[in-house]
């Protein structure tokens, strides 16, 4: 956890200003599809070709992580599920794991959130009870099972603290202090908590401190977490932002079917990533994609 002491946040001028800042090999903390990833960083680092990243899916992937190993950006992954919900399976991650191109570390949600949770309270490692008497506790040799030291006979799970290079993820507002408002979004302060650096994306940028605001404040990532932020316009899409716009349900279908082929996944590549830009996401082709 990042020492509560001066912090001057970057304001990056745009999406592929913060790619830049991730680079080959990273451990990146990802939110799921629901929790706004910052699919314009994820863009930008498959036009950059980044390569062997490791994801964190906190507590599960969706589109993002789907494209980024789609695209020969992922070496590793953990999590609790890669899907895309509604839509089905992550084409390129089933075919990944098929073909054994991917190291996946199988975890639970609430094991991937105690883990961070550790690094948040600076400790080594969190107990578990939940996932005792399961397959999975043999598939992990880093998770230890002891007794209770505390009570006999009462077996409890260890997981080690998961500590990632940098949290990524998209907001709807950031202010002037570097401030970034989650809203009821949790899960988004336990990775910026928990990494070693965050950066984000944004829609708008509201003037002055939101800190300030009483009814913001509670749904505010304070700056001191906030390594660097980047305006961008309808920067989750084709997922949603709450209040802004919804999810692109119809987009997610056209991917799903397009992604069940290397040829196709590279089709998209082409049309919606390498050749796309902001204004598109905006465009009623692009809604009825």
């Amino acid at each position: 956890m990042k020492a509560l002491s001066s912090n001057s946040t970057s304001f990056l001028s745009d999406a592929d200003a913060v790619a830049a800042q991730i680079p080959d090999g990273a451990f990146l903390g990802l939110p799921p599809d629901y929790s706004m990833p910052s699919m314009a960083v994820v863009h930008a680092l498959i036009r950059r070709k980044a390569r062997n990243l490791k994801l964190l899916g906190v507590p599960v992937l969706g589109l993002s992580a789907d494209l980024l190993i789609g695209a020969g950006c992922v070496a590793e992954v953990e999590s609790s599920a890669v899907s895309l919900g509604e839509a089905g399976l992550a084409p390129r991650f089933t075919e990944a794991v098929e073909k054994n191109l991917l190291k996946v570390k199988d975890a639970t949600c609430p094991a991937i959130h105690t883990a961070l949770q550790a690094t948040e309270k600076g400790v080594p490692f969190m107990p578990l009870r939940g996932v005792i008497g399961s397959d999975l506790v043999a598939l992990r040799p880093d998770w230890k099972i002891i007794e209770n030291p505390l009570k006999e006979k009462d077996p409890i799970l260890l997981i080690p603290a998961i500590q990632p290079d940098i949290a990524l993820f998209h907001a709807r507002w950031a202010d002037e202090a570097g401030n970034v408002w989650i809203g009821r979004r949790k899960e988004l302060a336990t990775i910026a908590h928990a990494s070693r650096t965050c950066y984000v994306t944004y829609e708008e940028q509201r003037p002055g401190d939101m800190l300030e605001d009483e009814l913001l404040a509670p749904g505010v990532l304070n700056s001191v977490y906030v390594s660097g932020v980047a305006q961008a316009k309808r920067g989750a899409w084709p997922l949603s932002v709450a209040g802004v716009y919804g999810i692109d349900d119809a987009h997610l279908s056209l991917y799903a079917k397009a992604a069940k082929t290397k040829q196709g996944f590279q089709r998209y590549l082409e049309e919606y990533v390498w050749n796309h830009t902001p204004e598109k996401n905006s465009s009623p082709a692009a809604s009825r994609a």
